[in-house]
């Protein structure tokens, strides 16, 4: 009995030790790992992407700009790349925002114009500011509506700290913190019940401010974190709508609310374009052995315009791009087609992935695996079967080739369940194709980076984007190399317990191609 344990030990390190030793010798692999440590390319792709062009809103000559840059930066690297139109959206540029408060006293305030607002032309607009009042019911809203003609309206709630909750439970007694919490969790009850009252949803509040003839809209949509602002478009046709960090948006209520009556002047001078088409970058290195059959990387070009859209999606499109400039030097001739997409309008509903999948079946059709990065600057720790009851087999052995000081981190799902929404793995999920998505550490991204004023070059963590590019470049590899289709099997899935129904897999959703056009 100990002398067939100590052979089962025995045949178990030997094995071990061929797989390591494997890895390591694969001449592929060390390249992979040799190339991106060595010859880094993603320091000076970010700040081409990010300080260069900037934000990446579709409809914008940035995003055009993004898109010709990234045909080029392949076509530099000897990978056939090419612009592909699948609709047009309201084409607009963001001009200059300056907001300042003239009465009661002088201040240059934090703030831009939301997108595909109207411009003040280059005078702007000055205007009184003030408050939403709490209302009896809707016609005492419509009594007050009469009285906002020329002013700006704040249309956002008074948050009655600037402080993240951590930093509360830092410094804060128990006692004062609970307090705080009770306030504010009151404060936002009101102000819920307030707009039920005027008769107005919240998208639809702002339309009706501006029919009723309000000089503008202020909002500060806080994002729980210093500094930090939630950055989308404006509801208004022709009246600005621009939104103010919380420091300079509490000042202001508070003014309004004593009675102090702050006159502020805002000057945004934005650009309507007419119509800009929209595409997805496409580039692949062809395969040798069996060209139509695709391994896909994934990432969404397009960004909000609050910051310049580092860590959604920059960082993601960085690790595609260096992925493939890896690839295309270690291991030219693959047996699969490599296809990158960087995809439009992800922000707008995942329009240009959903695009690609209804134009192009037959690539969705042979895709052997497709691997999505999107959310953040952090290094990959959560890989999930996306509910393929075989992926386990596969995807596990793709990941052993992976070092594991990188493969360490990362915790699986197997066999997982398919996600309906969210980033554009889902789009491929949804048509059936293997595709994963590659879940990033959050490093504070829901507070501080996503969709924000602050998601800038700055808080990119490049050890963590390396990390990605050499283990996606690695798992490219190894599925073009692996001599079997992927099993696209999926799991039965689940009763939902909600609704007591058996949950069914995900269906393809037909993608928003005139945006904000009709």
């Amino acid at each position: 009995m100990i002398k067939t344990i100590k052979l089962f030990f025995a045949i178990a390190f030997f094995a071990i030790g061929i797989n390591l030793q494997a890895q390591e010798q694969d001449p592929v692999v060390k390249n992979i790992l040799d190339e991106a440590t060595n010859n880094s390319q993603l320091e000076i792709l970010a700040h081409e992407l990010l300080d260069v062009i900037g934000p990446r809103l579709v409809g914008t000559p940035q995003m055009q700009q993004a898109h010709d840059w990234a045909v080029d930066t392949y076509s530099r690297w000897g990978i056939s790349a090419r612009n592909e139109q699948w609709g047009e959206w309201k084409a607009w540029e963001r001009g200059i925002t300056h907001i300042d408060m003239l009465q009661p006293r002088v201040q240059t305030l934090d703030g831009m114009q939301l997108a595909w607002n109207p411009s003040t032309g280059p005078k702007g607009v000055t205007a009184e500011v003030v408050t939403i009042p709490t209302v009896k019911d809707s016609l005492d809203f419509q009594r007050w509506m009469k009285t906002i003609k020329g002013k700006f309206v704040l249309a956002s709630m008074y948050q009655i700290t600037g402080r993240p909750d951590y930093n509360w439970e830092e410094f804060a007694t128990q006692a004062s913190f609970e307090k705080m919490k009770q306030e504010r969790d009151s404060l936002e009850n009101a102000w819920r019940a307030n707009m039920e009252r005027t008769g107005y949803g919240r998208r639809e509040i702002h339309q009706a401010l501006e029919e009723a003839g309000a000089a503008g809209i202020i909002t500060s949509y806080w994002s729980k974190g210093f500094g930090s602002n939630k950055i989308f478009s404006a509801r208004t046709k022709t009246i600005p709508t621009i939104d103010i960090e919380l420091e300079d948006y509490t000042m202001l209520y508070r003014l309004a609310e004593y009675g102090n009556k702050p006159i502020v002047k805002i000057v945004a001078e934005s650009k309507d374009l007419g119509v800009a088409p929209t595409y997805n970058t496409l580039a692949e290195i062809k395969g040798t052995e069996k060209p139509d059959e695709y391994v896909v990387l994934s990432a969404h070009f397009d960004s909000w315009d609050g910051g310049t859209g580092a860590t959604d999606n920059g960082t993601g499109t960085l690790v595609m791009m260096e992925a493939m400039r890896i690839l295309k030097k270690v291991y030219p001739n693959p047996k699969r087609t490599i296809l990158v997409g960087h995809w439009g309008s992800e922000e707008q509903g995942l329009n240009g992935s959903r695009a690609f999948v209804e134009d192009h079946p037959e690539i969705v059709k042979n895709t052997q695996a497709m691997f999505n990065q999107d959310n953040g600057t952090g290094r990959v720790v959560n890989l999930s079967g996306a509910g393929f009851l075989h992926s386990y087999e596969y995807l596990s052995r793709w990941l052993e080739a992976v070092p594991k000081d990188i493969t360490k981190h990362i915790e699986t799902h197997f066999p997982g369940s398919p996600s309906g929404g969210g980033s554009d793995n889902a789009s491929f999920l949804a048509a059936g194709a293997p595709a994963f998505n590659l879940s990033s550490l959050s490093w504070s991204y829901w507070n501080y980076t996503w969709h924000t004023n602050r998601d800038t070059y700055d808080k990119i963590v490049f050890d963590d984007v390396r990390s990605n590019a050499i283990l996606t470049a690695i798992l490219v590899y190894m599925a073009c190399e692996d001599p079997n289709r992927t099993s696209t099997e999926k799991i039965v899935l689940p009763v939902d317990s909600r609704t007591g129904e058996q949950r069914t897999w995900p269906e393809p959703r037909s993608p928003e191609r005139r945006g904000g056009l009709d």
